[in-house]
C-alpha cells in the first residue's frame, strides 16, 4: 500500500535529517510521529519511528541509577564547516592520513585496527576548518556496532583505500556492505559538484538511512607501479566516485581534500560587523549555499535571530550597505551588519 506521506511529515523528516544534536532529533522524531498518515501503508515506518525514539531517549536519559557507565561516547558533536569521517579498511593508512591532514595524535602503526575510538582533528582551508573523524577500519568480519551513531551527525565521507593492496577492491566493497547492512550509503553526488543539484534520496520511505557523499581518497600512491592504478580502481568500482591519489610521504594530494570539501559541500564564509567597525574578517560564519540572513543571525545568537529586523551587506549581487531582508541569500565572502528591532 502507497504511504502517501504528508507535506508536513516530509518537512518534519527533512528537520531530522538536518538536526545535528541528539536532543532536536529527538524532538523532530516526535513531529513525524505525529504528523506521519496513520494506515497499513506506514505501519513499518511508524514501528521504526517509534523505536528510534525510545532509543533516543534512553541514550539522552544516560545510564540508570547505580548503572555503571557504559564506556565512552562515540557520537562526535560537529565542529567548523563541517564534519567528515574517514572509512576505510585495515592498514589502508587513515590514521597517517589524518595525521597529516589536522596534526592529531593519532595511533599510527604497521597493523590492524589502531584506531579503536572516534579521533576528531581539524583541516584548514582558507580561514575555516572541517572536522575529521578517524573511525576504526571496517573489514568483511568486523565493523564496529556503533557506527551508525558515530556517522549520524557527519555531513561527507572519506573513503580510504590503499592502492598498493592487492586485495583493494574487495577491501573496498566490503566496506560498502558492511555499512549497507546497517544503513549507511556511501554516495557519489556531492550537492556543489552536480550542477547545483542536491543528492535524492535513493528511497523516500527510508528517513533513517545515512547518505553521505563520498570522496574516494586513493592513498599510499607513492607505492603504486603505475600511475594509471587509480583509474583502474575507480573503473573496477561499482560506485563511480571521484577520487583524489594521495601519498603521506611525498605529500602528494594532501592539499586537494580541502578544496574539494570546501566546493562539493558548497561552504559559504559569511563576516559579520557591528555599526561603525571594520569587518572580522578573520572568523567567518560558515553555512551552506541557499542560506539566508536569518540562517546565519541564528549562528550568531537565538535572540538575535529572534528580534532581527533587516541587515546591510557587502558582496556579490549587492550594492555596499545595502539595506536587506532577513530571507536574503547569501554569497561565499559576504560581509553582514545585522540591525534588530
Amino acid at each position: 500500500m502507497p504511504a502517501n506521506l504528508s507535506p508536513e511529515y516530509k518537512k518534519a523528516e527533512q528537520a531530522f535529517r538536518e538536526a545535528s544534536e541528539d536532543r532536536e532529533r529527538l524532538l523532530r522524531l516526535r513531529d513525524m510521529l505525529r504528523t506521519i498518515p496513520k494506515h497499513k501503508g506506514t505501519e513499518h515506518l511508524q514501528a521504526d519511528i517509534k523505536s528510534r525514539i525510545k532509543q533516543l531517549t534512553e541514550e539522552l536519559a544516560g545510564p540508570k541509577k547505580g548503572a555503571a557507565r557504559t564506556g565512552p561516547v562515540h557520537t562526535l558533536r560537529p565542529e567548523g564547516a563541517a564534519q567528515v569521517a574517514l572509512l576505510g579498511p585495515p592498514n589502508a593508512g587513515k590514521s597517517s592520513l589524518h595525521v597529516k591532514l589536522t596534526g592529531s595524535r593519532a595511533d599510527v602503526g604497521p597493523y590492524p585496527f589502531t584506531t579503536h575510538e572516534p579521533m576528531p582533528g581539524m583541516l584548514p582551508y582558507r580561514d575555516v576548518s572541517f572536522q575529521l573523524v578517524d573511525l576504526p577500519p571496517i573489514s568483511e568480519d568486523y565493523m564496529e556496532g556503533w557506527f551508525v551513531n558515530a556517522l549520524q551527525p557527519a555531513d561527507a565521507a572519506l573513503l580510504v583505500a590503499d592502492i598498493s593492496a592487492p586485495e583493494c577492491i574487495d577491501q573496498l566493497e566490503a566496506v560498502g556492505a558492511r555499512l549497507d547492512d546497517k544503513r549507511i550509503s556511501l554516495i557519489e553526488q556531492w550537492p556543489g559538484l552536480n550542477g547545483g543539484a542536491r543528492p535524492e534520496p535513493d528511497d523516500e520511505f527510508d528517513p533513517f538511512r545515512i547518505r553521505l557523499p563520498t570522496l574516494l581518497v586513493v592513498n599510499k600512491i607513492d607505492l603504486a607501479p603505475d600511475p594509471e592504478e587509480v583509474a583502474v580502481l575507480q573503473e573496477l568500482l561499482d560506485a563511480d566516485y571521484r577520487a583524489v591519489a594521495t601519498s603521506t610521504v611525498s605529500g602528494q594530494g594532501l592539499d586537494e581534500i580541502g578544496e574539494f570539501l570546501f566546493r562539493g559541500l558548497e561552504i559559504v564564509r559569511v563576516y559579520t560587523k557591528t555599526p561603525g567597525r571594520p569587518p572580522e574578517m578573520d572568523r567567518p560564519f560558515t553555512v551552506r549555499r541557499g542560506a539566508t540572513v536569518l540562517d546565519v543571525a541564528r549562528l550568531v545568537h537565538k535572540d538575535i535571530a529572534g528580534s532581527l529586523k533587516y541587515a546591510r551587506a557587502w558582496g556579490s549581487g549587492v550594492f555596499d550597505g545595502q539595506q536587506i531582508g532577513p530571507e536574503h541569500r547569501l554569497s561565499d565572502a559576504d560581509v553582514v551588519e545585522l540591525h534588530m528591532r
